[in-house]
């Protein structure tokens, strides 16, 4: 897997991570949304350790400095 992150994805996606699960888990949003809001977090918090979006290299976009 080759990185196409750069460090402004990761910091925003770690942030709508903690904050979805702080909303969850506060229980100002509970129901489908509220997991959905988890299930999206936990990828985001993934997909930033690893640096790496499934998604952006579908859609051909690489936002990582190192080339």
């Amino acid at each position: 897997m080759k990185k196409n992150m750069g460090n402004a994805d990761r910091v925003i996606r770690i942030v709508l991570a903690i904050v979805f699960a702080a909303l969850y888990f506060t229980g100002t949003v509970t129901g489908t949304l509220g997991l959905v809001l988890v299930i999206l977090g936990g990828v985001f918090m993934l997909t930033s350790l690893v640096s790496f979006c499934p998604l952006y290299t579908i859609v051909g976009l690489n936002t990582c400095p190192n080339e």
